[in-house]
């Protein structure tokens, strides 16, 4: 059933607290379109194949992990590749939400909890330090798993090829430390933690030296891939509340 856009926009201000995140660009609504809002898409970052995709499904909104608006591009004219992604958008009246720390950080939706969850993990609590603010979980596994089991069973997961710095690909991991995405240096603040190992999304070549060489088993599965689940669970959970259609596009990055 439709909704209104100030409905879905305190829908998202009171599950995802964006005020409550420091940030690298603004949470929340970035384009506005449409007042009354019939279909949602979902998708990890706004592109130019998701916003062609959003505006030929009909939808009058997209929601995405990664929005259009960073500090580190500053101030930057409509043109080129960024007006590709802003025209379609604003030309068939979709409303944009962008949800970036809050996402990844939030504890029943967000990127890491939606592994943790599918890992089969029981419980988990917040984990990692940003500015003040926890961005990931940790948690036990099920059971002991291989370094290396692990690894395949993340490969599964993911659909999509893990690495794997390791001390000894055949010790046991039981606790794990998960922030998705591009924090790989955030390894050391497992090994602080006292985990056994750390999951992200990237892995720069000196931490890949750095972490086995501390005894820190780190596995890192692609930003986009490690980024999947959140938005997709943030989608279930519309749904769930707000009774409007929903759709997921999904995006074949292999990053």
């Amino acid at each position: 059933m439709p909704i209104q856009r100030h409905e879905l926009t305190a829908f998202f201000d009171e599950l995802l607290q964006p005020q409550g995140f420091p940030d690298y660009g603004p949470n929340g609504l970035q384009i506005e379109g449409s007042t009354t809002i019939e279909r949602i898409a979902f998708a990890v970052s706004a592109t130019v194949r998701s916003a062609e995709a959003a505006v030929a499904a009909g939808a009058q909104a997209l929601v995405v992990h990664h929005g259009l608006f960073w500090r580190f591009h500053g101030a930057r004219p409509l043109t080129g590749l960024f007006a590709r992604r802003v025209f379609p958008l604003v030309r068939h009246g979709v409303n944009l939400y962008g949800y970036h720390l809050p996402l990844d950080a939030h504890l029943e939706v967000g990127n890491a909890a939606a592994i943790a969850r599918r890992l089969g993990m029981a419980a988990w609590t917040p984990f990692g330090d940003y500015q003040g603010v926890a961005t990931g979980v940790q948690g036990e596994l099920p059971e002991s798993w291989e370094a290396a089991g692990l690894q395949r069973r993340l490969e599964t997961l993911l659909n999509h090829p893990v690495l794997l710095a390791s001390p000894d690909p055949a010790a046991p991991i039981r606790t794990l430390g998960i922030i998705t995405g591009g924090a790989n240096g955030e390894w050391r603040q497992a090994l602080a933690a006292g985990l056994d190992a750390y999951l992200t999304g990237e892995m720069s070549e000196h931490d890949w030296h750095e972490s086995q060489e501390a005894g820190m088993h780190m596995f890192a599965g692609g930003h986009h891939a490690t980024e999947q689940f959140g938005i997709q669970d943030l989608m279930a959970r519309v749904q769930e509340a707000l009774d409007v259609e929903c759709l997921y596009l999904p995006c074949d990055n292999p990053a």
